[in-house]
C-alpha cells in the first residue's frame, strides 16, 4: 500500500529533506584530492550531529557505513574507508538523514577535476535524468511516468540506466513502497497523488547498464568497469506539482 503523508508528516518531512540537502551541498564542497572517503563520511557525522539528527543508513540491513560514497565505476553503496579521492575522480555520495523519526534521503555526484568531456557530460545527464524525472512527478500522472522521462534522457544521450536498483518511497523508513525503476513505458503503475513523498535517484551509466556488487557484500560496481553517475532527491506530490524537499 503506498502511504499518503498527512500535513504533519509532510512538514516533519521537509525538516528531515532540508538537513539532508544541506549535509549533501556542504560535503560535495569539502571534497578535495588527497582526502579519504572516510574522512567525508567522519564530516557528514559531524554535520547530522550538529543539526539533532543521525545517519539514517548505519545499521540498516547491516550496512556499515554513515553515508555511501562511490568513485567512479562504483554506482551505489560504497562503504567509506582509506579510499583516497584522486584527481579527475566521480564521488557518487548517498545521504540519508533521520530526524523527528522521518529521512530524508538525496545523492549527488561530484566532479573532482574531471576534464574529460564524455564523463562530464555522463554526469550532467544524470542530473538532467533526475529533473525530468521530477517534472513527471504530477498528481495524475502515472508512477511509470516518471520512470520513462528519466530513461528517456539517458538513452537519447548514447547512455545506460542501471535496472537492478530503483527509487522508492520514503518516510519512517528508509524504503518504502513503491518502487521507481528508472526504465519502462510511460502510462503504467499506480496513479500518483497529492502527499506521496518519493526518493528519485537515477544511477546511468557510461557503458552497459549491468552491474556486479563486489566481495564486501555491499559495493555496487558497473560490470564493464566504466564510470557511473547518480543524483537523488525525496520529493512531496502536491496539488501544485512537485516539491523538493531536499533541495
Amino acid at each position: 500500500m503506498i502511504g499518503i503523508k498527512s500535513a504533519d508528516e509532510l512538514q516533519l518531512m521537509r525538516e528531515s529533506g532540508s538537513i539532508a540537502g544541506r549535509v549533501r551541498d556542504a560535503l560535495a564542497k569539502s571534497i578535495v584530492p588527497g582526502m579519504t572517503t572516510l574522512e567525508l563520511s567522519d564530516y557528514a557525522s559531524e554535520l547530522m550531529k550538529k543539526q539533532g539528527a543521525e545517519s539514517a543508513f548505519l545499521g540498516y540491513m547491516g550496512y556499515p557505513g554513515v553515508i555511501c560514497v562511490s568513485l567512479n565505476e562504483e554506482v551505489v553503496h560504497g562503504i567509506p574507508g582509506k579510499k583516497r579521492i584522486q584527481l579527475g575522480d566521480i564521488v557518487s555520495i548517498d545521504i540519508g538523514v533521520r530526524f523527528k523519526g522521518y529521512v530524508g534521503d538525496t545523492a549527488v555526484t561530484v566532479m573532482v577535476g574531471v576534464t574529460n568531456p564524455e564523463v562530464i557530460r555522463l554526469v550532467r545527464t544524470t542530473e538532467r535524468a533526475l529533473e525530468a524525472g521530477i517534472a513527471m512527478a504530477v498528481a495524475g500522472n502515472r508512477l511509470s511516468d516518471i520512470s520513462h522521462a528519466i530513461e528517456r534522457v539517458a538513452v537519447e544521450s548514447g547512455f545506460s540506466v542501471v535496472q537492478d536498483f530503483v527509487g522508492h518511497g520514503v518516510g519512517k523508513k528508509v524504503h518504502e513502497e513503491p518502487q521507481i525503476p528508472n526504465f519502462g513505458p510511460p502510462g503504467k503503475g499506480p496513479v500518483l497523488k497529492s502527499g506521496m513523498v518519493l526518493a528519485l535517484e537515477p544511477m546511468i551509466n557510461m557503458g552497459g547498464h549491468e552491474v556486479d556488487i563486489i566481495d564486501d557484500k555491499w559495493t555496487v560496481v558497473t560490470r564493464d568497469r566504466k564510470q557511473s553517475a547518480h543524483f537523488e532527491h525525496t520529493i512531496a506530490i502536491t496539488k501544485s506539482g512537485a516539491e523538493i524537499l531536499t533541495k
